[in-house]
C-alpha cells in the first residue's frame, strides 16, 4: 500500500489545543507541504496538514471574515479597485523603527504514533527582514550547501531540507519543539 499525503481545507473552529478560534487559511502554502509530504518519506505513511489563522475572540474572527470578503468584493468592481490599489504607493511601507517592533510567531500541532508535539517557528518584522533572510539563505544554501541531487520542480524541503533549517537558525530565525504530549 502506498503513501498518503493530503491537504483538506478544514472548516471554522475552536481549536481547544491553543485556545483560540481556528479559521481556515485560503494559501497556496498546504499544496506546497502536500508535495513535500509526497515526496519525502520522512512524513510518514499517512500524512495530513491542515493550515489556520488563529484568533481568540469570537467576535475578532467573524470580523475579520466579513472584512476580507468585503475587501474581495470591492476588488471585484474597477472604480473600488483603483481605488484600495492608491492606498499605498511603491515604496511606502513600514519604517526601520516600526519593522523593528514587528515579529512572527507561527506554531504547529504535529499528531502521530499516540502522541503530540507543539513546535513553533518565530522571528522578527516577516514582510520585510525576515523575508529577505529567507531569500539570502535560501540562495546561499543551494549555491554552497552540500544538497540532495534533484531534477524538476522541487520544494524547498526536497531542494534544501535541513541545510536551509540550519542557515535559518544561524540568522536569527527561531525553531524549537513548544512540548510534547
Amino acid at each position: 500500500m502506498g503513501r498518503r499525503a493530503s491537504a483538506p481545507l478544514g472548516g471554522p473552529r475552536f481549536a481547544k489545543e491553543v485556545g483560540a478560534w481556528a479559521l481556515p487559511m485560503p494559501t497556496i502554502d498546504p499544496q506546497i507541504v502536500r508535495r513535500s509530504a509526497s515526496a519525502l518519506d520522512r512524513y510518514g505513511p499517512d500524512f495530513r496538514y491542515r493550515q489556520y489563522a488563529a484568533v481568540r475572540h469570537l467576535p475578532v474572527a467573524v470580523g475579520g471574515v466579513a472584512a476580507v470578503g468585503a475587501l474581495v468584493a470591492a476588488a471585484q468592481v474597477a472604480p473600488a479597485r483603483r481605488w484600495l490599489s492608491d492606498r499605498l504607493k511603491p515604496g511606502d511601507g513600514p519604517s526601520p523603527e516600526k519593522r523593528a517592533k514587528s515579529w512572527f510567531s507561527v506554531r504547529f500541532v504535529g499528531e502521530g504514533g499516540g502522541s503530540r508535539v507543539y513546535t513553533e517557528v518565530s522571528g522578527g518584522d516577516p514582510g520585510y527582514d525576515e523575508t529577505a533572510k529567507m531569500f539570502a539563505e535560501s540562495a546561499l544554501c543551494l549555491a554552497f550547501d552540500d544538497l540532495p541531487e534533484t531534477a524538476g520542480q522541487v520544494t524547498t524541503a526536497v531542494a534544501m531540507g535541513n541545510a536551509l533549517i540550519d542557515r535559518l537558525r544561524a540568522a536569527g530565525i527561531r525553531f524549537r519543539v513548544a512540548a510534547a504530549r
